[in-house]
């Protein structure tokens, strides 16, 4: 019996090398082994793409979310300086106060004459109203606000203000001081600066030149510039 069995292996021993060569059993073995290796290359691909579109994707909502909120911020700027020019021509104040955009923001140019005597840093009654409509604009928006002090280039000693920087520095801060003490106004949303005679718009060559340099500026600050 066992004889048989011995000889009946040995026949499908026989079939089968003369089917399939062992080498060929090892061949396919490799085969399949880098099939499986190139299907788990191309399903990792896969998943790093899927990733890197994702991360395209958000970041270029986040680009047009950004865009967005800008142009959002540059009409609202565009609205306050209407309003502005609007209450300024209507109170025919444009030969003393401008209002313009730059990169700062809406920016307020008031001449000397609007808020103080020559050499003064005291606000006069005439001007309180001007700086009341401001009050209650900047009651409605969030900005930060610098007001500057600018002056000629005629020197100036006193008890009160012994050089150009210490009046222009006063007028910055008191105007800041009238807006805080009759609104509701933060006052860590304010900024004071005093530059003398530094930052002239004109040359100081003339009385109407000497004029226009002396002034107080408030800029409606920007929020995408700062």
């Amino acid at each position: 019996m066992k004889k048989r069995e011995n000889t009946f292996v040995k026949r499908r021993r026989k079939r089968y090398s003369a089917q399939s060569p062992k080498w060929m059993v090892t061949f396919a073995d490799l085969v399949t082994l880098i099939l499986v290796f190139f299907i788990l290359l191309f399903s990792m691909s896969s998943v790093d793409n899927q990733k890197f579109q994702t991360v395209v994707n958000s970041l270029t909502s986040g680009g047009s979310l950004a865009s967005v909120e800008k142009s959002q911020q540059s009409q609202k700027l565009d609205n306050i300086l209407a309003k502005v020019q609007d209450y300024l021509k209507k109170n025919k104040l444009q030969n003393v106060i401008t209002a313009k955009r730059d990169e700062r923001g809406v920016v307020l140019i008031l001449q000397e004459q609007v808020l103080f005597e020559t050499g003064q840093a005291d606000i006069l009654k005439k001007g309180t109203p001007f700086l009341d409509e401001l009050g209650r604009l900047f009651s409605t928006i969030p900005n930060d606000i610098k007001v500057e002090g600018h002056t000629d280039n005629r020197p100036i000693h006193t008890y009160r203000y012994p050089s150009n920087w210490e009046l222009s520095a006063a007028r910055a801060s008191g105007v800041i001081r009238y807006l805080t003490n009759h609104f509701s106004l933060s006052a860590n949303r304010f900024e004071a600066l005093g530059y003398g005679d530094t930052k002239p718009l004109v040359p100081n060559t003339s009385n109407d030149n000497l004029q226009k340099n002396r002034r107080v500026e408030i800029i409606i600050s920007d929020p995408e510039a700062q």
